[in-house]
């Protein structure tokens, strides 16, 4: 098959105002980027709606990432299409893709085959500037706490205790840890610090969270960022960086419209990973959605354990919002890692080894129908895959109370998802009761951990280690305690141990840190060996990207 840069290449982009048109959007409203991408405005969300139903929201995750890879972004974009298929108003609420995967190990996030958004090169790399801006609004604050301290120290910041970090949008594992201000006593005071990967940023989490300008303006001023001598809290308004850090983001605060291969609209906006951060598009552009069609599918990142439970237990319950149906994409290459097969084992059949696998979406199906939604089992369908071993998947997904449907929307876009499409609206259009939410933000920090733990991941239990047993008298000194929480953990198992496939059993997650994000208004808690700055693989994609006349290639 042909590749997705390739593929893109046969289609070609409709006037970003013949998309905007669609979804009835004002003129006033969309702010172009050229003929294919635009931001609309904010005040989009004040007008009268003009979709002709009421909004249902449809949340799409996955089984637990393997490297036979699930296609949960493309699945997204080829149910999307489907719904367009079938004559339903629709719109796509995506993630932006960052640049570190991109040119690193995962590639780009603009989905795959005849499921994609466009125009592929220019949302994998520079896109509409947000991560720029998020990146630049970081550092600022970053050099506002260097320069303060530098002059004079008004307020007694230890440089020992800065736990403010500077981003960058790029993986290099050099930067985790670092010491600034060297050269003598011009060039700064020299401290310990650290860059991480621009998509863990918390102000990466607070756009992705925000309700508007003014609500992010609330969320920089009471952003924690270092403390006294006399350990004392010190926040980013005490700094006066807040009305520069908002003019930054003014613009990245506004939702970026694209179109799939077929035309259908997508608002891609925000990017934080599910491993280490929150894992969900912004609630402004989820929201806008909503506001201009009939359906909104949206997709929280890696495996349900990680960015569905996200979505649910942070982005709505912070939003108020409620999807109607959980569409969980499993493949059978995929449960055939799960069941113990190696790479090239992927193509050979053998049913058995997607039985031994089943227990991962067994789990998962567990967690959904925990917070109460209706589930739908696409399985994204590949021309290896066998009539046995698709059965062997649908019969379990019946036996579980599960709807089940294949979709090979990646060769055949939207009409390769038409049957998915049909059995997501009938799931969603049966009533049911408002989402449960995983604990409630009056247990404490300890109960909550361990409730995700046990009711998601199916730990048997939680270990605090010495320094989270710390953070966690911190965090009660500090009055955080009814935060909810982002627990950061490998994508690669329920556990968090990454060599753990399938469904493990008699595991216990151990915390090593808790880290107060309240500016996000979250604390993050940091399991196993999850780093904050990924680093590059020996063969980074990097490697296969190049500029061919005025063409872009190898951009996947």
């Amino acid at each position: 098959m042909a590749s997705d840069a390739e593929i893109a290449r046969q289609f070609e982009a409709r006037p970003i105002t013949e998309i905007a048109d669609k979804l009835g959007v004002e003129g006033e409203d969309l702010l172009p980027y050229g003929d294919s991408i635009a931001k609309i405005h904010l005040r989009a969300l004040k007008r009268p709606r003009k979709a002709p139903g009421p909004n249902k929201l449809i949340l799409v995750s996955a089984i637990t990432p393997t490297p036979a890879g699930e296609g949960k972004t493309t699945t997204s974009i080829g149910l999307a299409q489907a719904f367009t298929q079938l004559g339903e108003s629709v719109c796509l609420a995506l993630r932006e893709p960052s640049l570190g995967p991109c040119l690193g190990v995962k590639g780009g996030a603009c989905g795959g085959g005849y499921s994609q958004v466009m125009p592929l090169d220019r949302i994998n790399l520079h896109f509409t500037g947000d991560f720029h801006a998020i990146t630049s609004a970081n550092n600022l604050l970053a050099a506002l706490i260097d320069n303060h301290i530098h002059f004079g120290n008004e307020l007694g910041i230890d440089p020992r205790r800065v736990v403010w970090r500077r981003v960058m949008d790029m993986n290099d594992r050099t930067l985790r840890r670092i010491v600034t201000g060297l050269g003598g006593p011009m060039e700064g005071v020299p401290r310990e610090a650290g860059f991480d990967i621009t998509a863990a940023s918390e102000v990466m989490a607070m756009l992705c969270l925000a309700d508007g300008l003014d609500d992010l303006r609330e969320r920089i001023d009471r952003t924690l960022v270092a403390y006294t001598y006399k350990r004392k809290p010190i926040y980013a308004g005490q700094l006066g960086g807040t009305g520069a850090m908002l003019a930054l983001l003014r613009d990245a605060l506004q939702p970026n419209l694209v179109q799939s291969l077929e035309g259908t609209p997508a608002l891609m906006h925000g990017g934080p990973f599910a491993n280490i951060a929150h894992g969900c598009n912004s609630v402004l552009a989820t929201r806008l959605a909503n506001h201009l069609a009939e359906w909104t599918i949206t997709e929280a990142g890696f495996g349900f354990d990680l960015g569905a439970e996200k979505f649910f237990d942070i982005k709505c319950r912070t939003a108020g919002l409620d999807p109607a149906a959980v569409v969980l994409v499993a493949t059978v290459r995929a449960l055939k890692m799960h069941g113990g097969a190696d790479k090239k084992q992927l193509t050979d059949p053998d049913s058995e080894a997607v039985q031994r696998g089943l227990g991962n979406l067994e789990k998962h199906l567990e967690s959904a129908a925990h917070l109460g939604k209706p589930v739908v089992v696409a399985l994204n369908q590949f021309a290896t895959d066998t009539e046995e071993e698709i059965a062997v998947v649908e019969r379990r997904c019946r036996e579980l109370g599960a709807s089940f449907a294949r979709s090979r929307h990646h060769a055949d876009g939207g009409p390769g998802a038409v049957d998915l499409g049909k059995a997501v609206i009938e799931a969603a259009r049966k009533p049911s009761a408002p989402f449960q939410p995983t604990y409630s933000l009056e247990d404490s920090v300890k109960d909550k951990v361990t409730q995700v733990a046990q009711k998601i991941y199916g730990a048997r239990g939680v270990v605090f280690s010495k320094e989270a047993e710390k953070d966690l008298r911190l965090v009660k000194r500090l009055g955080f305690e009814k935060l909810p929480i982002c627990i950061a953990k490998t994508q690669n198992s329920l556990s968090d141990d990454p060599s753990l496939r399938g469904r493990p059993e008699d595991f216990d997650v151990t915390v090593r840190g808790i880290t107060i994000n309240s500016g996000a208004g979250f604390l993050v808690v940091l399991t196993g060996a999850i780093m904050r700055m990924p680093g590059l693989p020996r063969v980074p994609m990097a490697f296969s990207i190049d500029v061919e006349g005025e063409e872009i290639i190898g951009v996947e």
